[in-house]
């Protein structure tokens, strides 16, 4: 599963048979931290998420089998929104205080 923030929603008039019903919303992946990491994308919405919200979502072949016709062409669903984040910091991926990870800071 992927974190991400909802940034808004997409209209379309026409759908695949197997969306209709469904809302499709633009996210902004993200780290466990929140901070925005790489391109927007369009997920199919399971969880009534709203703007500003963050997200946890699935990708490809789960994306679609989250639908009840898992015969459909979706790569990206919303299946929960996201109160908060605990993690030790290995988990994170957080670098302690003093240290780097650029060149030679290994």
């Amino acid at each position: 599963m992927h974190f991400a923030r909802v940034t808004g929603t997409v209209v379309c008039t026409a759908k695949v048979p197997s969306w209709r019903g469904q809302r499709l919303l633009l996210m902004q992946p993200t780290d466990p931290h929140g901070v925005p990491q790489g391109r927007h994308l369009v997920a199919v919405d399971l969880v009534s998420a709203a703007p500003g919200q963050r997200v946890f979502y699935v990708r490809g072949r789960e994306a679609a089998n989250a639908l009840p016709d898992a015969d459909n062409p979706a790569d990206a669903a919303i299946v929960g929104i996201v109160d908060d984040v605990r993690a030790p910091e290995a988990a994170t991926g957080d670098v302690p205080a003093g240290t780097s990870r650029g060149p030679g800071g290994g």
